[in-house]
């Protein structure tokens, strides 16, 4: 029984180099052609803006590639785990290594290595790229693609209350006493939760207290009475203080200053279930691309004459996208509160560990 880990230097370093170009390749391919569908999607708003043309096309896919990067490279793992895997078996690569003493895991630890290094450099370039990519883009998305206002501390899409009332903004710029929002409607809602009035306003500034909305469209519900007010004052509850508390975004911030905010929220005693999941998730979703060499590694054993070697890459294929398919469902339930967060982040990771583990072994060892 060998005792060591990696099969010989030379095959280590074979097996590895070919399985880093088919991620790299498969990776490349996935991203251009979403990059391209995205853009026949988004291309029309975008040069809706006047003034906007290529390069505003250019932009959008230069901040674009990173989240199809972050989304599809454990996707890209998972494919260049089965084509490498189908290959080698194809060329009786596999049946030498076994022929040689190898065990299946020693055959699976290159790409398993390899696997764990892309995975770092996932977390790396998620943290330092993505999501600054994904806050600049949704700025640029909330300001309907036009310029982006050089304010510092852009955020998009921002949904406040003031006790049971509501006030939401497409964009919100500045801080502290200096936030400014775009697009801005107010809901004052009723103990029952009927809205009782809506306003409508372009901009909202600190009127300490509350929110000073300037040429505002008041709709009553009651009475189906329309009015313009030139100033009104709503949401006076609502502090700058507590703003930044309701406007953490997890996919826009990095993992150790979703750290602090997580801190923070449970410093007031504010629910953290939702950030907490995410903040897991940044680990573990990085490591997802670590486990797909085990979850492939059913196509690299059996005869590639037995005729079962197709059924063996749609098994592995099948077991890699239930996981994608679980992950998503296990967040979903965290973001909700129905699973602790670090179940919601991990469980899915840890149950096909177990699953790759139990075939492999079951099969093969």
């Amino acid at each position: 029984m060998q005792l060591e880990f990696f099969p010989s230097r030379t095959l280590t370093f074979y097996l590895a180099r070919l399985f880093a170009v088919r991620i790299i390749a498969v990776l490349v391919m996935l991203v251009l052609v979403l990059m391209m569908l995205d853009l026949l999607s988004k291309s029309g708003d975008i040069l809706a803006m006047p003034g906007n043309g290529q390069a505003q096309l250019v932009t959008y896919a230069s901040l674009r590639i990173p989240q199809l990067v972050q989304s599809f490279l454990p996707y890209s793992v998972l494919l260049a785990t089965i084509l490498t895997l189908i290959t080698l078996n194809q060329n009786s690569e596999v049946i030498a290594m076994k022929a040689a003493g190898l065990s299946a895991h020693q055959v699976l630890a290159p790409l398993l290595v390899t696997a764990l290094a892309f995975s770092a450099v996932s977390f790396v370039f998620n943290e330092r790229v993505v999501t600054r990519a994904t806050a600049t883009l949704k700025a640029w998305e909330s300001a309907d693609y036009g310029p982006i206002p050089e304010e510092s501390g852009v955020r998009a899409n921002v949904y406040l209350t003031d006790g049971i009332s509501v006030l939401t903004a497409a964009s919100m710029t500045g801080s502290g006493s200096n936030i400014r929002m775009r697009d801005v409607t107010w809901y004052q809602r009723s103990e029952g939760g009927m809205i009782l009035n809506q306003v409508r306003a372009a901009s909202a500034t600190y009127a300490a207290p509350g929110w000073r909305l300037e040429n505002a469209e008041q709709f009553d519900v009651g009475t189906a009475q329309t009015a313009q007010k030139s100033t009104l004052v709503v949401g006076r509850e609502l502090t700058p203080d507590k703003i930044e508390m309701d406007t953490v975004d997890p996919e826009t911030q990095p993992f150790w200053e979703l750290s602090q905010s997580i801190e923070a929220y449970e410093a007031v005693g504010r629910r953290t279930a939702e950030l907490r999941a995410k903040w897991w998730h940044k680990l573990s979703g990085p490591l997802s691309a670590f486990l797909m060499p085990l979850l492939g590694a059913i196509a690299a054993f059996g005869l590639a004459r037995s005729g079962q070697l197709f059924l063996r890459a749609i098994i592995g294929m099948a077991l890699g996208f239930a996981y994608f398919v679980i992950d998503n469902a296990a967040l979903s339930m965290g973001n909700f509160g129905g699973y602790p967060p670090f179940l919601a982040a991990w469980g899915p990771f840890l149950l096909f560990l177990l699953v790759g583990e139990t075939v492999l072994i079951r099969t093969e060892e």
